[in-house]
Formats: C-alpha cells, sequence, structure tokens
C-alpha cells in the first residue's frame, strides 16, 4: 500500500490504525525494521576557511569507521588555486628536501607528498612538469592520475583526478601539464581498489568531489589504506574519486603559517598550529612534492619561485 501525496510514513500508519488498530503492532514492527536498517546520515567535515577558494577541516568519522583516527583535510577550488609538481632533480638539487624546506624553497602556500619512488629516489609512474616528463614511465598497475594544469587550447576542470582503467591521457601529448601518477584508491563505482591487507600506516589521499574540489586528507594516526577508502566511500558521500599517494614516513602535509595564524579563535584553530605546522610528525626527504598557490590572474599574487 503506497501513501497518498504528502503523506509521510507515520501518516500511513496513523490511517492504518484508523481502519484496524490490531494491524498497529505488525506496521509499528515493520517501520521499525525499516529505520534501523537506513544507512546513518553522513557526516562530512566542518569546514572553515583560510583564504578564498581554500578551506581545512580536522575531521573524525563517525561510528562507521571504529579504527580511523582523525584527519586533517584541505578543500581547494582549483579555480583559484594553481598545483605545481616538483622534482628535487629536476631542479638540480643534490638531495631531496623535507616538506618544511620544499615549503621555504617553492613559497607555495600547500605542499603535500606526491607518489611512490624507488631506493634512488626515481618516481614510480607518470611524473609530468610543464607538459614535459620527469624521466619516469607510466606504472602498468596502478590506475590513479592526479591531472593539473590543462594545455591552454583545451577546456577542461583546472585540476581533477583520472583513473586510468577507464580514462584516456596520452604522456605523448598530455591534455594537462602537471600530472603525478599513483594507487586508484576509490573509483567512481565505490569499488576500493586497493586489497585488504591489513598493514597500518600514515597515509596521503587526494580526492575529487561532486563540485570538482580537490581534497587532500592526510591521516593522523595509523590506518589501512583499504580501511580509510571504505571510510571515504561510506562516510564522504561528495567524493566521487579518490587516490592513495605515498604512504607511511612519506605521508606529509605542511601548511603555510600565513593561512592559519589569523582568523577567529575556534577549538579547530588551536590544533592547528601544531598539526599544519608539520609539528605532529617527523619529516624525511621527499624527492617529489605537489605545491599549491593562488591564481595570478585571480589574486594577483605572483608565481612561486624557486630559491636558490
Amino acid at each position: 500500500m503506497t501513501a497518498p501525496p504528502g503523506m509521510g510514513l507515520m501518516d500511513l500508519l496513523t490511517t492504518q490504525t484508523t481502519h484496524c488498530s490490531c494491524l498497529m503492532p505488525r506496521v509499528f514492527f515493520i517501520a521499525l525494521l525499516l529505520w534501523s536498517a537506513a544507512p546513518a546520515l553522513a557526516q562530512e567535515p566542518h569546514w572553515e576557511p583560510l583564504s578564498p577558494g581554500l578551506a581545512a577541516s580536522i575531521w573524525q568519522p563517525d561510528e562507521r569507521c571504529p579504527d580511523m583516527d582523525r584527519l586533517l583535510v584541505i578543500k581547494v577550488n582549483p579555480a583559484l588555486h594553481r598545483f605545481s609538481v616538483h622534482h628535487f632533480a629536476q631542479e638540480g638539487l643534490l638531495h631531496p628536501p623535507s616538506i618544511d624546506e620544499w615549503q621555504k624553497r617553492t613559497s607555495h602556500e600547500i605542499v603535500f607528498n606526491a607518489g611512490l619512488f624507488r631506493e634512488n629516489f626515481a618516481y614510480l609512474g607518470l611524473l609530468l612538469k610543464g607538459g614535459k616528463s620527469l624521466g619516469s614511465r607510466r606504472h602498468s598497475i596502478w590506475q590513479g592520475l592526479f591531472v593539473a594544469e590543462p594545455q591552454p587550447s583545451l577546456s577542461a576542470p583546472k585540476a581533477g583526478v583520472l583513473d586510468l582503467a577507464s580514462d584516456v591521457f596520452h604522456e605523448e601529448s598530455p591534455a594537462y601539464l602537471e600530472a603525478a601518477q599513483s594507487l586508484m584508491l576509490l573509483d567512481r563505482k565505490g569499488t576500493i581498489r586497493v586489497r585488504q591487507t591489513g598493514k597500518r600506516a600514515y597515509q596521503t589521499v587526494v580526492a575529487e568531489d561532486k563540485d570538482g574540489h580537490i581534497l587532500i586528507l592526510k591521516s593522523l594516526g595509523l590506518v589501512t589504506l583499504h580501511g580509510l577508502g571504505q571510510c571515504l566511500r561510506d562516510t564522504f558521500p561528495s567524493i566521487t574519486l579518490a587516490m592513495a599517494m605515498d604512504g607511511g614516513s612519506s605521508s606529509d602535509l605542511f601548511v603555510s603559517e600565513s593561512l592559519w595564524k589569523n582568523g577567529e579563535p575556534s577549538e579547530t584553530r588551536a590544533n592547528w598550529k601544531d598539526l599544519f605546522a608539520g609539528r605532529s610528525t617527523a619529516h624525511i626527504p621527499l624527492p617529489t612534492i605537489i605545491g599549491l598557490s593562488p591564481r595570478e590572474s585571480v589574486t594577483g599574487a605572483a608565481k612561486p619561485t624557486i630559491k636558490p
């Protein structure tokens, strides 16, 4: 039996009891089962602005993610901010800098680690800067590709996550100037694309949401990659695609003090000093990072310059 237009479940129950009060226990029991089986409402992060097009959150997933610690999350509007790939060898350095050294060198407002690398610091997977390969080849198994800054002749999103299992990307004539390949974590169908190994580590994830924003997530505790993917799928429904960058001791995110030292005091901001300045974890040398800065055409800010 269906309810007339505008009539809800409780209205329907009331109508049923009017005709026969003996049906009330059965109908109530069915309603209770339906209510208990319904998924809990997702509790996405509470965003606090950092600057136009940038917001941050310290997100604690709900009870559907019992083994998940808090995550530091940055939301980026790529129409207002540009992404740049940096590799230490391409910039003439003998040794990889730590993330705070990268930030000082590039003057990016936000810096985070890219994908995995070999013992000799060579990048594993596609890595493009300015539309040119930095010497690495496409990985045959990993299907996640972060891309940014489309070719000027193309009308395309300023940044995004591609799933190479279904999305086409020609490295010989790339549609994007900046690109970094890594593991696909969560695809458009909601499939978790990594195995459940039980291994726990710090994780860095780059995701794209339904509005075209780029999300940078860093776990503040040790988590399994499969569990993180499942948590994002079940409790962060605005995410459409997510890829895992390098994890473990390489998982790192640095936010310039200029973004968080001002603003209205809040309980969240009270934790930012240690978390955003990278004081909560030790930093190791990172051969490849991705930096984020305001677009010159939007803010009037100059492009980040590489310091000697």
